[in-house]
This record gives structure tokens, C-alpha cells and sequence, in this order.
């Protein structure tokens, strides 16, 4: 009876594996298709937070300093409605890209060397805990 256990498995020869798999395998980790698409997500994810915090800046109500009530200048009490609308949109936009790629990092991650993406993790908790803060406060 022929040994197949994982340590007398020949990845060289054509019965012992499937094609896709092998060459996942034997890729760097830079140069699998999957992760690029995993970076790429990442990195979106990121610049869709950076720019929904932009819009918080713009969507707050102006802090009216004394100066400002002294002479006369108005600003604004209350929170700017098309740029929340587009707040919750770009954190909705974000969580969900941090969600796919959780996903997608956690089918990619299968070997030892692998990290697990503590950022992404970071990510949606900020996100969501913002999410629900403007759910609650502002609408």
C-alpha cells in the first residue's frame, strides 16, 4: 500500500495536487492575485474613513466663540444634513469594504506566516461605533 501522508507528498508531480492550489502555494505572498485584491480593499477601506472624517469636520455644528457672539457673526448651531447624508454613506462604504476583506483575508490566511489583520479589526469597530453614534444623535 503506497504512503500518502503530507510529509512523502511530491508537490512536483501532476497526481498529487490540483493546479490552482499549487500555484497559490508556491506564489510569494506579494505576487498572489488575492492578496493584492486584499491590499487594495484595505487601503480603500482606509481613504473612504479619511475622508468621512473630513465631512464630519464640515457636517459639525461651528464652535461660536465669545468674539464671534460680541460681534455679531453668526455660525452655524446646527448640523449640516447633505454633508451627514454623506457621512453615513462613506462609513457605510467603509465598513462594508472592511468586511469583505476580513473575509477575503481570512479564506487567504492559511499559512503559518500569515498575519490575521488587526487593522481591519480596528477599522470596523471605529466605523461602526461611529455609525451608531450618528444613528442615535444626529437623524
Amino acid at each position: 500500500m503506497p504512503d500518502i501522508s503530507k510529509n512523502n507528498l511530491d508537490l512536483s508531480s501532476p497526481e498529487s495536487h490540483n493546479d490552482d492550489s499549487t500555484e497559490r502555494r508556491l506564489l510569494k505572498r506579494e505576487n498572489d492575485p488575492l492578496f493584492r485584491v486584499v491590499v487594495i480593499l484595505n487601503l480603500c477601506a482606509w481613504i473612504s474613513l479619511f475622508v468621512a472624517l473630513v465631512l464630519f469636520h464640515y457636517a459639525r455644528p461651528e464652535f461660536i466663540t465669545g468674539v464671534q457672539k460680541y460681534w455679531g457673526l453668526e455660525g452655524r448651531i446646527y448640523w449640516s444634513q447633505e454633508h451627514v447624508s454623506s457621512l453615513v454613506l462613506m462609513l457605510q462604504v467603509c465598513l462594508g469594504l472592511s468586511l469583505v476583506s476580513t473575509v477575503l483575508r481570512s479564506r487567504r490566511n492559511r499559512r503559518k506566516r500569515d498575519h490575521f489583520g488587526v487593522n481591519l479589526i480596528i477599522l470596523i469597530f471605529v466605523t461602526s461605533i461611529s455609525l451608531a453614534t450618528l444613528y442615535t444623535s444626529v437623524h
